[in-house]
C-alpha cells in the first residue's frame, strides 16, 4: 500500500559535485523561495531535485547511485516526484532516460526556467544575485563566469557547460552586496577558469578590474581565488592581491602535470619551464602567497620517466596545498582517442606516492607556523573543537585550525586572532589571543 510522504509539497534539493554545483543549487532554491515554494537542502521532502556531477567516473557513479536511491524511494511511496538536473543530465540525458525511466524529468545545466516550470514555479529575471545560501553564513561562493573555452584533452566540462560566458562586473558587485547584507564576510570566486574572465564582455582579461570593484563592497573582508588557468595568466591580478588587504594571499591553480610530453598531449598550452617561471613570479610578487594545485597521474602514455619528473618537481616546488587525482577516461574528450594504457593499480600507486610527498611538505610547512599568530575565520563548532581557517585555507579542501572548545570560546562567523600551539600534517591547533 502506498504511504504518503509527511512533507507535502516540500522540495528537497540534493547537490553533488563541485562548488559550481553548490552555487547553481542555491540559485534554484532562491528562485523557488521567491515563488513561495517550501524548499530545503538535503533534507526530507516529497519532491526531490538531484543536481548531478558528470566530471569523472567516481562522480558519475555517485550521481547514478543517488538517482537510483531516490527512484527507489519514489517506488516505495516515500517521495512523489524525482527530477534530475546538472552535468550528468546535460551530458547523458538520452542514456539516462532509457536506463532510469522512472525519473519524472531530466534537465541540462542551462535548463533552469524549464526545471522551475516543472516544479510549478516561474523564472524571475529580476532575481539576479538572489540565492538561498547553503554554506556557513560567513562565506559564500560567487560564480563569475560559466563554461570554458580551453581545449584540455581530458576534460568534458565544455561538453556539459558550454562556451565561456562572463557575468558583468555590476551584476557581480550587486550580488556581493546582497551577500554582505546577509552577513557573508568571505567571497570565494569560482569559474571553470577565472583568468579568462572578461574576454568575451570587455575584450580583455578583466579579473583585476573585477577584484578592484569587489573590494569596495562593505562587509566583505576576504576574497579568495579558485580555479585559475596557468596559460595567459593576467599578471595584474598579483598587483591587486599585493595591494589590497581584502584579497587573500591564496590562489588555486590546477596545473595537472609538468612533463612536457604529457602537457602537450593534454593540450595545456604550456611547458615545464613556463609553468615553473610563472610560479616563481607568483612567489616574488606576493611572497606570502599560498598556492594550491591539483595534479592528474596515470594519463595515457605517462611513463615512469614522466612520473619521475612530476615527483621531483612536486618536491622542488613545495606547494602549500596539493590534491592528486587518477586519470579518468572520458568519452567524447580528445584524450578518449588515446589508449588508457596505465593500469588502475599503477595510477593509484602514483597518486599515493604524490600525496605522501605532499603530506611531508605540508607537515614541515605547518611546523613553521607553531608560535605564530594568524587572523582566522571561525566556520563552525564540531565535536569538542571550534573549527577555523587562515587566509591561506579554503573550506573543505585545505587545512583547518582547531580550537579546544572546553578551554576557549569563539563565536562562529567571527574573525579571531589565533596563536598556533601545535600542528599535524593537515591541521593546526591554537588558542585565541
Amino acid at each position: 500500500m502506498r504511504t504518503k510522504s509527511l512533507k507535502k509539497n516540500k522540495i528537497n534539493v540534493v547537490t553533488l559535485g563541485c562548488s559550481k554545483n553548490v552555487y547553481d543549487s542555491e540559485v534554484l532554491m532562491g528562485q523557488l523561495r521567491a515563488n513561495n515554494k517550501e524548499v530545503a537542502h538535503e533534507e526530507e521532502g516529497n519532491v526531490v531535485v538531484i543536481n548531478t556531477c558528470g566530471f569523472i567516473a567516481n562522480a558519475k557513479e555517485e550521481s547514478v547511485n543517488t538517482i537510483l536511491e531516490y527512484v527507489q524511494k519514489k517506488e516505495s511511496g516515500d517521495v512523489d516526484k524525482v527530477f534530475v538536473t546538472g552535468c550528468l543530465s546535460e551530458r547523458y540525458k538520452p542514456d539516462l532516460e532509457k536506463e532510469i525511466p522512472n525519473v519524472d524529468e531530466y534537465f541540462g545545466t542551462s535548463d533552469l526556467p524549464n526545471l522551475l516550470k516543472a516544479l510549478g514555479a516561474d523564472y524571475k529575471h529580476e532575481l539576479i544575485g538572489e540565492r538561498l545560501t547553503t554554506t556557513p553564513k560567513n562565506y559564500a561562493y560567487l560564480k563569475i563566469a560559466e563554461g570554458c573555452d580551453r581545449p584540455c584533452s581530458f576534460c568534458a566540462i565544455p561538453l556539459m557547460r558550454g562556451k565561456h560566458r562572463s557575468t558583468p562586473i555590476e551584476d557581480l558587485v550587486s550580488e556581493a552586496e546582497k551577500l554582505a547584507a546577509k552577513g557573508v564576510k568571505e567571497l570565494i570566486l569560482i569559474a571553470q577558469d577565472l583568468t579568462y574572465y572578461g574576454l568575451d564582455l570587455y575584450k580583455k582579461r578583466n579579473l583585476a578590474e573585477l577584484l578592484k570593484a569587489l573590494v569596495k563592497v562593505e562587509g566583505i573582508e576576504w576574497i579568495r581565488l579558485h580555479y585559475a588557468f596557468p596559460t595567459g595568466f593576467p599578471m595584474d591580478v598579483l598587483e591587486v592581491m599585493r595591494n589590497e588587504p581584502k584579497i587573500c594571499n591564496y590562489i588555486d591553480i590546477p596545473l595537472q602535470h609538468i612533463s612536457d610530453s604529457i602537457l602537450k598531449s593534454m593540450r595545456r598550452g604550456t611547458t615545464q619551464a613556463k609553468t615553473t617561471k610563472l610560479l616563481h613570479n607568483f612567489r616574488e610578487e606576493v611572497p606570502e602567497m599560498a598556492i594550491r594545485t591539483t595534479l592528474i597521474v596515470g594519463y595515457p602514455g605517462e611513463s615512469e620517466a614522466d612520473f619521475e619528473t612530476l615527483k621531483q618537481w612536486v618536491q622542488e616546488m613545495r606547494f602549500e596545498r596539493l590534491g592528486c587525482f587518477t586519470y579518468s577516461h572520458e568519452e567524447n574528450t580528445h584524450a578518449y582517442n588515446l589508449e588508457d594504457d596505465v593500469p588502475e593499480e599503477v595510477k593509484q600507486e602514483r597518486a599515493n606516492i604524490i600525496m605522501e610527498i605532499q603530506s611531508q611538505i605540508s607537515w614541515e610547512l605547518n611546523q613553521e607556523k607553531i608560535g605564530q599568530t594568524f587572523r582566522c575565520i571561525i566556520d563552525r563548532k564540531e565535536g569538542s573543537h571550534f573549527v577555523g581557517r587562515t587566509e591561506f585555507d579554503s573550506p573543505d579542501v585545505d587545512n583547518e585550525v582547531l580550537i579546544d572548545a572546553a578551554k576557549h570560546y569563539v563565536k562562529t562567523g567571527d574573525f579571531v586572532h589565533i596563536k598556533i600551539t601545535d600542528a599535524s600534517d593537515y591541521d593546526l591547533f591554537g588558542e585565541p589571543v
